[in-house]
Parts: C-alpha cells; structure tokens; sequence
C-alpha cells in the first residue's frame, strides 16, 4: 500500500492519512453491503488531486444491515503515531428520510464516531463541538469514495440513499494520550486527519498546522496570554510556574518565526516563550527556524553576540572556541557572567516582541525542568 520505497538518495518514503485509509475502508464496506458475494482484496479510491490509490484490505465483512472493512495505515517513513494502526469504517444505508441530516445530496454521509475516534469538546477545531473527530479533507474523501462505491455497484443516482460511516481506530483512545487530542479537547480517542490524503515524512505543514490549531483553540477559550515552547520539558516548567489552564499551551518546536507571527494575528495580550538555553540563544541571534538542519550555531556569531550584550573582551576567544551552545553556558555560569545570560534573554524576547507585535516573556528552562531566567 506505500507510496514510495526509500529513494537511492536517502529521501524519506511517503505514506497515507487516516482519512484515505478511512475513505478506502468506507468503500469497501459500502460495495460489500451492496454486492454481498463481493469479496475483493483491494480497492481503488479517488485523491483530491485527482489521482487514484490503491489500499489492500485488512479485514471485510457484512453483518446484517451493515457491512465493515479495515485498512492497515502506513505512514510511510513519518513517525506517526497511527502508523501500523487498524483504520475501520462501519457501513449502513439509512431511510431517505434521513437525508435532512446530510447535506441534502443523494447519497450523502452522516459521520460517527466508533472506537477509538474522538469527539470534538471545545471550539476553535476544524469541525463543530459535538461531531466526531472526522476532519473536513476526510469528510471530503470518504463522501467521494461512498459515492464512488454506488456507481460501481450499478445504482442509479435515483437510487443513492444516505449512509451512516462509523469509523472506528484500534488502541485509538490509548494512542491518543500520546498526542495533543486532549488538551485540545478532542475527548475518547483520535483524530482522522489529512487534506491531500498523502503523509509527508515531518512535514513542516504538519507543524505549522497544529501550531494553527492550537492558538485557535486558546482563542476561542477566550484566553489573553498563552506559553509557546519549544519542547515538552520547557513547557511543563512554565506551566507549572505560571498555572495556565492547558488550553494555553502550544507547542511551536522549532517555527519560532512562524508561530509569533501566528500569534500576532490573535487577539492575545501577551506571549510567554519557553525554551532550553540554545533555543534562546538562536532566537536572540534573530534565527527564524531554529533546528539544527537550518545550520548548527555559529560560535562566531555567538561571540559577537555576547560582546554587543557587554561580555568582556577577554572572554572572546573563549566563547568562541566553544563546540556547543550548553558549553557556552556553563562557561558564563561558571564565570560569574549571569547578567549575560538574562541579556540574551532580554535579546530574543525583543526579536519576538518584532515578530508578534505583544509583549512577551521569555524563560529560560534548564534540562532539570528549572527556570532559570524570566524576562
């Protein structure tokens, strides 16, 4: 079912949604229920770009009035947490009475969520409080692949009646609390996620997404100040100093330029920004991206950096002949240079003040889980 095998140049292979697999398995068990004596081993659904995939089935089956089927994700080479997951979906043709429900066209979806599939429990998502966890570009999928599903099963148009889909993930609840879904308040399970139904391995649109969706959410919380860090052990410091509720909290990694900006266009009043010492140190060099893969720290840099924030002379050679931004650290600590330090604090909160236009506060977490410095 993958895309790609891993490329000769070491490019990491591609792989599917949850909601192509989804889509893929909605079909299946729609043609299962429609032509019982069905009994295929893959099926072929439509993408939003126009092209056409193929999923080999896990499991197919029809139970009375409704039909299911399963599709085993692959995630290609991206470390998802569904990767390798079993993704269901339960099939039944409703009344036509049912279709005020529905968008009103013949053969439209009424969603469910089965198990293992969340259910939306605050504002600010892609979808409505109280509807399953089926984004829009999935809703999209799985309605152009039930469709698919009649005319391949030779009913007439006249003939389409609606159809409920419960999509359903193994383990998904437990899977879950390895995600953002419950501070989010996406309550029970995932998420079937994807707009273009292929994943990328550590997609930048996947980060820059979920930074999106998060500051929607704090948001529409009503909240006027928010924590953006850079990993789990800055942010669970600043949460624990500063008592925000979790709505709060929104994980940014290393977009440092994007998510300010992203935050800047909210009505927040001010941005607290968390993150370890090289982290900062790259924000008050005014780095945008702050992975290692944009360019390791430039030692030079850093040196004419702290000399600008009044390090002593002497102590140039010194920082500059550092191999590491935890090595320059320690030197500072070690010789009294703390004010140093705060400076470059002082130094990234004034290039995220530019970016966001709030104020904000920077603290500096050591690996400890302490905050050493709040600017």
């Amino acid at each position: 079912m993958g895309l790609n095998g891993k490329k000769k140049d070491g490019r990491l292979r591609s792989g599917y949604t949850t909601g192509a697999c989804a889509a893929a398995a909605a079909k299946a068990a729609l043609l299962k229920l429609l032509r019982p004596e069905a009994d295929p081993g893959m099926v072929s659904i439509p993408f939003p770009d126009g092209t056409r995939h193929e999923f080999e089935l896990f499991s197919l089956g029809r139970n009375g009035s409704s039909s299911s089927a399963s599709v085993i994700k692959d995630a290609g080479d991206d470390p998802d947490v569904t990767n390798g997951a079993e993704i269901s979906a339960r099939v039944r043709m409703l009344p036509e009475t049912e279709k005020k429900k529905t968008d009103g066209k013949a053969g439209d979806v009424i969603f469910k969520a089965g198990a293992g599939v969340g259910t939306v429990t605050r504002k600010g998502l892609a979808v409505a409080e109280g509807e399953p966890a089926i984004n829009p570009g999935p809703r999209m999928m799985i309605r152009a692949a039930i469709r698919e599903a009649f005319a391949e099963a030779s009913v007439s148009p006249e003939g389409w009646r609606p159809v409920e889909v419960s999509v359903s993930i193994k383990n998904g609840e437990s899977l879950s609390k390895n995600t953002l879904n419950p501070r989010l308040g996406i309550a029970g399970g995932l998420s079937i996620l994807g707009t273009t139904g292929i994943v990328r391995p550590v997609s930048a649109k996947a980060w820059t997404d979920t930074i999106e969706v998060c500051l929607n959410v704090a948001e529409k919380a009503g909240l006027e100040e928010i924590i953006l860090s850079t990993g789990r052990t800055s942010e669970r410091a600043v949460q624990d100093l500063l008592g925000l509720p979790d709505e709060a909290l929104v994980m940014m990694g290393d977009y440092l330029e994007y998510a300010m900006k992203a935050a800047g266009r909210r009505n927040f009043k001010r941005l607290h920004l968390a993150g370890m010492w090289a982290k900062i140190l790259k924000a008050a060099l005014e780095i945008p991206q702050t992975h290692v893969r944009h360019g390791a720290l430039d030692m030079k840099r850093v040196a004419g950096l702290l000399l600008d924030l009044g390090l002593p002379g002497k102590l140039e050679k010194e920082v500059s002949g550092a191999n590491t931004a935890r090595q320059v650290l320690e030197m500072l600590l070690s010789g009294r240079q703390e004010k140093m330090v705060q400076a470059v604090c002082s130094r990234a909160r004034d290039y995220a003040q530019r970016l966001s236009g709030i104020e904000v506060r920077v603290h500096l977490v050591t690996p400890d889980k302490m905050v050493l410095v709040s600017v």
